[in-house]
């Protein structure tokens, strides 16, 4: 696990020269996007330490908070519901202190003493298909399907306008004939 800022490091610069890494790392972010992650207290200010790490059917990517600044919890619990596991750990990061005197660097080196800071580590290990199907625009939210086509030929329609102008829908479905045995639907006040 990366407990070094060297190894966080390391990793980035993995990244930026993969594009592939990359991509999957954008579409990663996308999903937590779409599943409104940021809303949730600190969840924006994770760090990722380790990652991509992409298997036949999941991708899995470790991200890190100050100890202080915790995800909360409750954006845990989302990404579970969508068949996500989450592991949790806390851990100490060492990194190089601030020389600012001969005393601040190891006995015998010109190296700097390494400082420690309590982090939380947060591994999410996510199913490929909630990546694909997130990407190509259709999600499944309680057994029910939105499609982005859907919605664009919704704002086509006027459908939007509607309920811009004060009119509920029921006001303006067409009248039903009585012949039809069907009772019309009372007007709305």
């Amino acid at each position: 696990m990366a407990n070094h800022i060297k190894d966080v490091i390391e990793n980035t610069k993995e990244i930026y020269l993969s594009n592939s890494a990359l991509s999957i790392l954008m579409d990663f972010e996308r999903v937590l996007d779409e599943l409104d992650m940021y809303v949730f207290k600190n969840w924006k200010l994770g760090e990722l330490v380790v990652g991509p790490v992409y298997e036949k059917y999941f991708v899995t990517c470790t991200f890190m908070w100050p100890h202080q600044l915790m995800p909360d919890p409750r954006g845990a619990d989302r990404l579970m519901e969508y068949d996500c596991e989450i592991k949790w750990r806390k851990d100490i990061l060492e990194y190089p202190i601030k020389v600012k005197n001969p005393n601040d660097y190891r006995p015998g080196t010109r190296v700097p003493k390494l400082g420690k800071l309590p982090v939380w580590l947060v591994e999410i290990t996510m199913p490929k298909k909630l990546m694909f199907e997130i990407e190509r625009g259709s999600l499944e939210l309680e057994n029910e399907s939105i499609d982005a086509e859907d919605i664009e030929s919704a704002y086509e329609t006027g459908a939007d306008n509607l309920e811009a102008q004060g009119q509920d829908t029921m006001a303006a479905a067409p009248a039903v004939p009585a012949s039809a045995g069907i009772p019309a639907p009372a007007p709305v006040a």
